[in-house]
């Protein structure tokens, strides 16, 4: 949309034409100018954004707007009020209502997610890109069955299989009690079994739906259509396809939803196996079980088949209708698990449920070792990208950045699993520990109360991690804080110590962001042993108390402690969860700590898991090229797009969309920006050095704010011109003086626009672009020509 509302003109095509920016003339007035300004993570209102109460909305909807002051909305040049200042809200992506908070317990398929784009940028042939993405996106299947293994855990082992052959347990609840043993038509285990796969159904059919609706909001947002020059070394973000994910997220939700059913389906067969292949049931149910279980392993091999093919298309966007294979194995599956259920309801009058149900010793214990086996792929492909990339576009942790959180992501999805079951268990059965003498039900999988086990080990890792950072930001503000006076050489107060420290204080804790890696590494390593230890033991087939109880005393009291505790912490983590993703969107102080990695995590694609929360990118990005790319065709003037934080990725990616032409006429500022700092080591094919060489190679009129007490923003990197001006001095004024005669806070990460940098260097860019020779290659000319007037 144009600033007065209508719609810039079409080319042939039906797309918005693209016209080479006129060259201004002698005498004619000057040329009108626009600052866009993208906020951060934390939110914000349109009004504090403009400092204005009058606000008008521009362009835009509900969800994501550009707002101007009601006394702009018409263009004007830059004078001595500054440009016109537009300001696009995109919050209420990521934020909206707080039932958003939900989404964190999606959060191993976030994580998992990350891991497709962590791989290392190394030239050539795409080969080992291609086999590091396969393996992640079979890593986020793992995810999916695991998911579909714990609902079936729940409802179908502890529910129907436990508690409601167990006259001590369905007594004790009463919406169980019907369903118990000695009610007649339902005594039955299998009738039991038929009824709970409700259960896992409704959630995989309520995941499938909050996939298919966001997937209509965000990935469906249309990139702006502009030329390329041939040939040459693009950037990743430059290609016209790369936020255009609508059919590859289609085709990944059909092949989840397939092997979540599959697993239902699985977990009833092997229930109904041994009964009707023990020579207890009839011959005609045994034929009948091969055939679903061959039919059952048949899909999953198709399944995998189909993963491993679906690619990213990123050099247009993808619009390839969906393969009927795709369209046909959801329903295929569904139809398989009907036909599953109507197997496993059918009569069977001398079967009773005992123990476990049969599936849960051997499934999880193999699912845990399949998903190592995969994380130690990934590590491989990653290393292998490693050794080809150059040092400086290797990445966190060696390369291996992707492979830990892919650990990470399976660790956190074990947990999530084991602490629904475990609490469940202890409430269906609180008279005792699930699993020893005298309780009702034999509790969880063996597996799990091994996991609940390790958890207080990891914490103790986790905790010995925190206090080493803490003693390192202790030790740097020592050290930092004797030099604090002295980078205020004009001021001529005494030095403070209370003040230098809280200076000091807030540097080394800025510093600690640099040392996430190694964080990460830690923990990710710490879940791969512990887990590697769990399956060990649940090899036992006895639960980590048990095993011990002929040892001595002080070992059985530390399994039966490290049990009872992690049983605990993993149920407590599931709660804590929820309620610091609904704290986060209730409090502004909240979503600034938590939306940080959230929103990192939210920015990029869903290119491994479905079922992830929805890329905002997909939706900001494209906004943003539009805003840009029709104001400019429209008007000729000069633009500047403001990015603070998040604001600044999302303003890089958007001026990455854009055409030659188009940006001969912006500016990109940023500050308090995670582009080097953060994205640069996690993402280094995309944010890497060589990227960000490639961007101020684009927009050589870029320039970068930072403070060294910013957790987030650092340094973009160097250029020549150069990016960076910083460390800006925070707080600005060390202590008071005639203009400044309170003191002054320190802002960290926050209200880059209060320092007199951010003016200066605004006036700056837009006088650069005043005097800047307009980009307007021939080819793009002729493009346009041929596109529509």
């Amino acid at each position: 949309m144009t600033t007065d509302g209508t719609a810039p003109p079409a080319g042939r095509d039906g797309t918005a034409a693209v016209r080479p920016v006129p060259e201004p003339l002698a005498g004619t007035p000057p040329e009108p100018a626009v600052e866009l300004m993208v906020h951060g993570v934390g939110g914000t209102t349109p009004e504090k954004m403009l400092e204005d109460a009058r606000t008008t909305r521009v362009t835009g909807d509900a969800t994501a707007s550009v707002y101007r002051r009601t006394e702009d909305l018409a263009d004007r040049p830059c004078g001595d009020t500054g440009p016109v200042r537009e300001a696009y809200i995109w919050c209420n992506l990521t934020s909206g209502n707080g039932a958003r908070a939900l989404w964190l317990l999606l959060l191993p398929f976030t994580i998992v997610n990350l891991a497709h784009w962590m791989r290392p940028a190394a030239p050539g042939p795409r080969r080992t890109d291609r086999l590091y993405d396969t393996l992640v996106r079979l890593t986020a299947l793992s995810l999916t069955v695991l998911l579909a293994a714990g609902a079936c855990a729940v409802s179908l082992d502890l529910l129907a299989w436990q508690c409601a052959a167990s006259a001590a347990c369905a007594e004790g609840t009463s919406w169980i009690e019907p369903f118990g043993p000695g009610h007649g038509w339902w005594a039955q285990p299998g009738r039991r079994l038929a009824l709970a796969a409700v259960v896992p159904l409704a959630l995989i059919a309520l995941l499938w739906w909050l996939s298919h609706r966001t997937w209509s909001a965000y990935e469906s947002a249309s990139p702006p259509v502009r030329p390329r020059p041939d040939g040459g070394d693009h950037a990743r973000l430059s290609l016209p396809g790369f936020w255009y994910g609508r059919a590859l997220v289609a085709r990944l939700r059909a092949t989840h939803v397939t092997a979540a059913l599959l697993t239902v389906a699985a977990a009833l067969l092997t229930a109904t196996g041994p009964y009707d292949r023990g020579g207890q049931g009839s011959t005609p149910l045994a034929v009948c079980g091969w055939l679903l279980l061959a039919a059952t392993v048949a899909g999953g091999c198709v399944v995998a088949v189909q993963q491993a093919r679906h690619g990213r298309t990123e050099e247009e966007p993808d619009d390839r209708p969906e393969p009927s294979v795709t369209r046909t194995l959801p329903r295929a599956a569904m139809l398989l698990l009907l036909l599953v259920v109507v197997h496993t309801g059918w009569s069977r009058p001398d079967w009773a449920a005992t123990g476990r149900h049969p599936a849960g010793s051997v499934v999880f214990p193999v699912l845990t070792l399949v998903q190592g086996a995969l994380v130690v792929a990934v590590a491989l492909a990653a290393h292998r990208l490693h050794r080809q990339a150059r040092s400086a576009d290797r990445g966190a942790l060696g390369g291996l950045g992707g492979a830990c959180v892919a650990m990470l992501a399976c660790g956190l999805g074990g947990v999530l699993t084991g602490g629904v079951a475990q609490r469940l268990a202890d409430w269906l059965d609180p008279s005792a520990a699930p699993g020893e003498p005298g309780a009702a039900i034999a509790g969880p999988p063996v597996l799990l109360s091994w996991e609940a086990s390790v958890i207080p080990l990891l914490l103790v890792v986790v905790l010995g991690l925190a206090v080493a950072a803490l003693l390192h930001a202790r030790r740097s503000k020592k050290r930092l804080a004797a030099s604090v006076r002295d980078q205020y050489p004009d001021e001529s107060c005494e030095p403070l110590r209370e003040r230098s420290d809280r200076i000091a204080s807030a540097v080394a804790r800025a510093s600690l962001t640099d040392h996430a890696p190694v964080l990460v590494g830690w923990i990710s390593g710490a879940c791969l042993v512990f887990g590697l230890t769990a399956v060990a033991g649940s090899l036992t087939g006895d639960s980590p108390s048990r095993a011990a109880a002929d040892s001595p005393a002080v070992l059985s009291f530390t399994a039966d402690a490290c049990q009872a505790l992690g049983s605990w912490l993993m149920g407590i983590g599931v709660v804590l969860l929820l309620a610091m993703g609904r704290r986060a969107y209730r409090d502004t102080a909240s979503r600034r700590t938590i939306g940080i990695l959230w929103d990192i995590g939210t920015f990029w694609p869903r290119a491994a898991h479905p079922f992830a929360p929805p890329c905002y990118a997909e939706r900001a990005v494209p906004d943003l090229s539009w805003r840009m790319g029709t104001w400019v065709d429209s008007t000729g003037g000069r633009l500047i797009i403001s990015g603070h934080s998040q604001g600044s990725v999302l303003a890089a990616a958007a001026v990455w969309q854009l055409d030659a032409a188009t940006r001969s006429r912006i500016a990109l500022l940023t500050h308090g920006s995670p582009l080097a700092r953060l994205y640069g080591p996690w993402f280094p094919a995309f944010f890497g050095p060589q990227a960000l060489d490639a961007l101020h190679r684009d927009m050589p009129r870029w320039r970068n704010l930072w403070r060294a007490t910013d957790p987030i923003g650092g340094p973009a990197g160097g250029g020549d011109p150069p990016v960076d001006r910083g460390p800006l001095p925070d707080p600005m004024h060390y202590g008071r003086n005639l203009q400044r005669p309170l003191p002054e806070p320190i802002l960290g990460h926050g209200d880059y626009e209060e320092d007199p940098a951010f003016a200066q260097e605004r006036a700056e860019l837009f006088r650069a672009l005043g005097h800047a020779p307009l980009a307007v290659p021939a080819q793009q000319g002729q493009a346009a020509e041929q596109r529509g007037p």
